[in-house]
């Protein structure tokens, strides 16, 4: 295969890269700022705002008072073995994916009132300003991410005046951002999914009361929760995968340019970025588009976000064509790029289907026989989602490297998430609205308020599967691109099946998402179980609780909340760290390799398996409760029951798994080779 390919052509003006990204931030600071604007005028939603707004950003402060030492020590020791300039971008990725995660989470925090508010009004004006919300983190994600990706290449390029240096300090940027999301997701999500199975448990199972009442003391915290985990983990996760497919895809166009002796190396590096602001720029065309249509009443809100998704992503295949060509004079980058896109779409849409579409309506009925027959069907269900996105994982690998070897594989991983910015803002929408429900519940609004909220709130489930079943595709792809790249650091030109090593290596990998997967849901069961202690606590003995003539004591519930999060997120997160190190001491750089691919294949496998499971579960429950014997009701009961399984799977472990996967895989391309030296 010719590297000529990227060779001939025009030269785009790069500053357009960063330009684009600049103006991605200013566009977030309009939008947040017509969110602030719009006036709270609703002193009892104001109060459950700001109680939802300080729990979370309390508990965010308390997260990284524990995380900024380790990514300190991580600095300096990459720092040490790699220079000052990467050790600087190491930091430099790290505050990033942490601003990313803060940003949105303020935001989130601050629209979610306001969505109670706009429902009043219409569902359109309602899910305008949860989707404002979103974008947000949508946006500056991607705005921060090519930004950030961009200079940690070109700014040490311009400092250092070497390829390789540049893209150790890339390498640097990327871990920095993966240990932020690690920490993020899983210390977001055991909170969130403590409180909320707490809740469940003992408000609508035991005590019979709805969800989110304001008598259950646990529903603050699940709302609260709803914003660490599902908005800041959510974005700095998201933050973490597009860094990463864009560093996998950096180093291996390089490589490859330099294999195949071209003149101008960094030429498949550029074009890397100019379709990171390709993508960047669709998702705002497509964010103001869902903006405008969601005035009007002739789009359902489905319809809405399934068109800008899609639209983008049909944007960005049709003009990476003549983006390759202009660059390239060849359209052999951009199939691999439409690779991924498509590959990204037909993923999210085998996720709709099995969390929103028949599997539902059969986890539903099942339910008539009990908790145990609808848990039954949704691991079934769940089990089954996972044949569709492995088929076309495994396309789309054979596809993109027929189009470009694994610099292809690389390109298409950029595909998928190249459109990010539109598709977490449909997905980061999704805890707004569901907060946006909690808070009519908790201030008593209208039937009519409640039930947009809701259908908003169903319809935020299915987006958040769909976003999920996104990330792990994109996480094979990238772990796979970037295991090439460690395996050419380390020398390791071939993986030999027939070393004992090897295959010691690989069920090694393939054990580690269960036992990460385990500690999380252990976790999540341990401070539930506190939580609903302090329900059932409350409940007894705080005098007229559930006649609704005395307050609950939501802070004794966020206490926990908080406790359990903070003292179960770190051995989870030290697995991914160790793992590589231990391995390699132990059998050596095949069994590293060995321990790449069979973690990226369990890793991916599990992770979807569990985000698909959890989103059927619920909206059976949700399905239940509109048209199937309604709250309260026997089937009701059970799907509430299936709901609480299946809530630590799609929103603690399942989401925190493709960053495990790509975690493992950066530790040891950053690190390994230098103790290999």
């Amino acid at each position: 295969m010719t590297t000529g390919a990227l060779q001939a052509g025009v030269s785009y003006p790069l500053i357009l890269v960063p330009g684009l990204a600049l103006v991605g931030l200013v566009f977030v600071a309009f939008l947040a700022q017509s969110i602030i604007r719009h006036p709270l005028d609703n002193d009892a939603i104001l109060q459950i705002t700001l109680t939802i707004h300080r729990g979370a950003t309390t508990f965010l402060a308390r997260e990284y008072a524990i995380l900024f030492p380790i990514l300190v020590i991580v600095g300096i020791l990459f720092a040490l073995g790699n220079g000052l300039v990467a050790g600087c971008s190491f930091l430099a990725g790290a505050g990033f994916s942490v601003l990313s995660g803060y940003i949105g989470m303020q935001i989130a925090t601050i629209a979610n009132g306001r969505t109670t508010l706009e429902a009043r009004h219409s569902l359109g004006a309602a899910l305008n300003m949860a989707f404002s919300g979103g974008s947000v983190m949508g946006i500056v994600v991607t705005s921060l991410g090519v930004l950030g990706s961009f200079l940690s290449v070109f700014a040490t390029l311009a400092v250092l005046h070497s390829p390789e240096k540049a893209l150790v300090a890339a390498t640097g940027y990327s871990m920095g951002a993966s240990l932020v999301a690690l920490f993020a997701r899983v210390g977001g999500g055991i909170y969130t999914k403590a409180a909320d199975v707490g809740a469940d448990l003992v408000g609508k199972v035991e005590a019979g009361i709805p969800e989110d009442d304001p008598r259950n003391p646990a529903s603050i915290a699940d709302n609260v929760g709803d914003n660490v985990g599902d908005v800041a983990g959510m974005g700095a996760d998201l933050y973490e995968s597009y860094v990463g497919a864009v560093l996998a895809a950096d180093i291996l166009g390089y490589w490859w340019a330099r294999q195949g002796g071209m003149a101008d190396v960094l030429s498949p590096i550029r074009f890397v970025y100019y379709v990171a602001a390709l993508g960047l720029g669709l998702s705002l065309l497509a964010v103001l588009m869902v903006k405008l249509l969601s005035r009007s009443d002739r789009f359902s809100p489905q319809s809405l976000l399934r068109y800008g998704s899609i639209g983008a992503s049909v944007g960005l295949v049709v003009l990476s064509f003549p983006l390759s060509l202009g660059t390239s004079g060849n359209v052999r980058a951009a199939v691999a790029v439409a690779v991924g896109v498509v590959s990204g779409v037909v993923i999210g849409l085998a996720s709709e289907y099995f969390t929103s579409s028949r599997p539902v309506s059969e986890i539903a009925l099942a339910s008539k026989s009990g908790a145990a027959t609808n848990i039954l069907s949704g691991m079934s269900a769940g089990m089954r989602s996972v044949i569709i996105p492995v088929f076309v994982i495994a396309a789309a690998l054979l596809g993109a490297y027929a189009s470009l070897g694994m610099y292809g594989i690389a390109l298409a991983g950029v595909g998928m998430l190249g459109t990010l910015g539109i598709s977490l803002s449909v997905d980061a929408y999704g805890p707004i609205a569901d907060n946006a429900g909690g808070i009519a519940e908790l201030t008593g609004q209208a039937d009519i308020v409640r039930e947009r909220t809701d259908q908003l709130d169903s319809l935020g489930n299915t987006t958040a599967a769909m976003g999920k079943g996104f990330a792990v595709g994109s996480a094979a792809l990238t772990s796979l691109a970037l295991f090439s790249s460690f395996a050419q650091a380390v020398n390791l030109p071939i993986l030999n099946m027939l070393d004992p090593s090897v295959v010691a290596g690989i069920f090694v990998g393939a054990a580690l998402p269960y036992w990460f997967s385990s500690l999380l849901i252990e976790a999540v069961d341990s401070t539930a179980m506190l939580m609903v202690a302090e329900v059932r606590r409350q409940f007894r003995e705080i005098p007229g609780l559930l006649q609704g003539l005395a307050p609950s004591d939501p802070n004794a519930c966020i206490a926990i909340s908080t406790r359990g999060a903070l003292k179960y997120m770190v051995p989870p997160a030290l697995i991914g760290i160790a793992a590589p190190f231990a391995t390699y001491f132990l059998l050596g750089k095949g069994a590293v390799g060995g321990l790449l691919l069979g973690a990226t294949v369990s890793g991916t496998l599990l992770g979807l398996y569990m985000a698909n499971a959890g989103g059927a579960w619920d909206n059976a429950k949700k399905l239940i409760e509109k048209s199937l014997g309604g709250k309260g009701s026997p089937e009701h009961q059970a799907s509430v029951v299936g709901d609480t399984v299946g809530d630590p799977l799609k929103d603690t472990a399942g989401p925190s798994l493709n960053i495990l996967i790509k975690l493992i895989s950066v530790v040891s391309l950053s690190f390994l080779p230098l103790f290999m030296k």
